[in-house]
């Protein structure tokens, strides 16, 4: 009888529980979401969407008519199946989540968990660190996408022609991201059939790795974007004060390379207009040389000047703290 009577207690005490809010974001505070209320008929949805398999989310929007942002489940060329986020709705829908970019310690230079630069340490003699920007390597869960480092099959599988991106706050649940999100925007341009249709092959054709080139003439493409949340003006007061005369929102830009040859991988929102990306680009090789290794690291020198200080070169939490989710369509 004790124990059925703590058992009645518990609901009576998650009653009084309050929701936590995100300590991220100053633009707007967003209760912590709990986990929707899932119907027997929502279930059977749910179920069902195991039918609708295509390469990619267009495919599956285009074939089945499926219209609703949520989780899918996509096979690669070869019969691998497995299970991404699908945006629906932004501009024409049909975009297919590939991979995020989670900085899960900045104290932590280059070590396990950045699986976007290097896990073994900052080493010139591990030029290109873990190469996961042009390897068929997958880990991850796209449910915790926001928590960890993501990446899929069809990271390397999907034929794409534009990206998108979203920074969402650390931890976000999937089915709040657009919500929660501080930045979205997409490209137009269809630049991705240039450079073999997805960031695989862009990446096999701008190895990102360390002295690979010289800053600016050795660069990556820098693509115009189109912004479904924020403007060039919002993205660059995301980055540290000094990153601004060096910059130009409206971008996203590819491979680039900083003063001491370390390469970084993607510039979100940004074109790179001198040589200090490292402290607004994110990903790269195993090897910066500079302040060695507090360059080194999924988030580079985003904390240069201290962490979420936003003062110097160093970025805002907000962007500190949010995972960069990066899709294909």
């Amino acid at each position: 009888m004790m124990y059925q009577a703590f058992l009645l207690t518990i609901p009576l005490l998650m009653a009084f529980q309050t929701s936590n809010t995100s300590p991220l974001d100053s633009v707007k505070t967003i209760e912590q979401p709990r986990p929707p209320k899932v119907s027997l008929n929502r279930l059977d949805e749910l179920r069902n969407r195991a039918n609708f398999i295509g390469r990619s989310c267009k495919e599956v929007k285009d074939r089945y008519g499926q219209a609703e942002d949520g989780l899918y489940y996509l096979t690669t060329a070869t019969g691998v199946v497995y299970q991404t986020f699908c945006d629906m709705t932004t501009a024409g829908g049909g975009w297919t989540l590939v991979a995020s970019v989670h900085e899960d310690n900045i104290y932590g230079k280059c070590t396990v968990g950045d699986r976007w630069t290097s896990q073994q340490g900052n080493n010139a003699n591990w030029p290109q660190g873990e190469g996961n920007w042009a390897n068929r390597k997958t880990f991850g869960t796209v449910e915790g996408a926001t928590d960890d480092d993501f990446k899929n099959p069809g990271y390397y599988d999907i034929d794409a022609e534009d990206m998108s991106v979203w920074h969402v706050p650390n931890n976000t649940p999937f089915y709040h991201w657009n919500l929660a999100a501080i930045m979205r925007y997409h490209t137009d341009r269809r630049f991705l059939h240039l450079y073999g249709g997805n960031l695989y092959n862009l990446f096999h054709r701008y190895p990102v790795k360390y002295n690979v080139g010289k800053h600016m003439s050795d660069n990556g493409p820098s693509i115009p974007i189109v912004y479904d949340l924020g403007d060039k003006e919002s993205t660059k007061m995301f980055y540290g004060p000094n990153t601004r005369g060096e910059t130009e929102g409206g971008f996203i830009s590819f491979r680039a390379i900083n003063h001491e040859r370390a390469a970084t991988a993607i510039c979100s929102g940004v074109k790179p207009k001198g040589g200090e990306v490292d402290a607004y680009c994110i990903g790269g090789g195993g090897f910066f040389p500079q302040g060695n290794p507090l360059q080194c690291g999924d988030f580079t020198s985003f904390a240069w000047d201290g962490y979420g200080t936003h003062v110097g070169w160093s970025a805002s939490k907000q962007m500190l703290e949010s995972a960069v989710l990066l899709f294909y369509r």
